[in-house]
């Protein structure tokens, strides 16, 4: 399977950002062990800080990849965009949050994004990127 992970905003920061909420890690560190432990997949990585580029991302993995593991960061709670565009594409996105943003301050609580979304996860760590491909996983062989 063939699966494109998408950072949004702000997690280029992973490790430096905030570590009492995302941890000490980098993703580009913990994007290696996802390979390791996922070797049976092809895992690709993309992040950006600008939503236009994230829709592009979106749009350019549709019939490339078999799905999408998205972290939009703070455009879940802003972007209608990128949620029409996750609804435009044809392969499954599963959302993934590193906090527990139902935890957070009241306007994170809500996430344009997840409605578009097969599936939504938060408040695992990046934890969160490993259950969303056992997710894909087992969505995938069912069809």
């Amino acid at each position: 399977m063939k699966i494109l992970i998408i950072n949004g905003p702000n997690l280029n920061l992973l490790g430096k950002r905030e570590p009492e909420i995302y941890g000490s890690v980098s993703f580009e560190s913990y994007f290696e062990t996802l390979k390791e432990r996922f070797p049976q997949h092809q895992l690709d990585y993309y992040q950006s800080n600008h939503e236009g580029c994230l829709i592009d991302k979106l749009q350019e993995a549709n019939g490339q990849y078999d799905a999408v593991v998205l972290n939009p960061g703070g455009y879940a709670h802003t972007s209608i965009a990128l949620a029409d565009c996750i609804r435009a594409i044809s392969i499954p996105v599963v959302e993934v949050h590193i906090s527990d943003i139902t935890k957070r301050e009241p306007y994170r609580h809500h996430s344009f994004t997840a409605e578009a979304c097969l599936k939504w996860l938060f408040g695992m760590g990046l934890e969160g990127y490993d259950k969303a491909i056992e997710y894909l996983e087992i969505q995938l062989k069912k069809c």
